[in-house]
């Protein structure tokens, strides 16, 4: 099963910017979606966006114009670009991969994110 590794969380202060990683053990891109989900303390985990085989990309309305989602062309890594950052962002974020075809599923471990002044 393939393996998939978040970087890039921090403490950021509203408005400001990060950009996340999600480095895979192999080149996932061709069959996967590729997703970024996150979970605030005592809320469920939610979909931020995902990025389609064909590079079509679709997010969720509290992120839609900040974020953007991006994968390099070896297909390893996927990005998350995140811009305006407001404390309600605040969350792990997590980085998903899901077979088209077989629809299995594998998660990172998580990567931190704070919004706060």
């Amino acid at each position: 099963q393939v393996q998939l590794v978040e970087s890039g969380g921090g403490l950021v202060q509203p408005g400001g910017s990060l950009r996340l990683s999600c480095a895979a053990s192999r080149s996932i891109f061709l069959i996967n979606r590729m997703g970024w989900y996150r979970q605030a303390p005592g809320k469920e985990r939610e979909l931020v966006g995902f990025i389609t085989p064909d590079g079509s990309t679709n997010y969720a309305d509290s992120v839609k114009g900040r974020f953007t989602i991006s994968r390099d062309n070896t297909g390893n890594t996927l990005y998350l670009q995140m811009n305006s950052l407001k404390p309600e962002d605040t969350a792990v974020y997590y980085c998903n991969a899901q077979n088209i075809y077989s629809r299995a599923s594998a998660w990172g471990q998580g990567t931190q994110v704070t919004v706060s002044s």
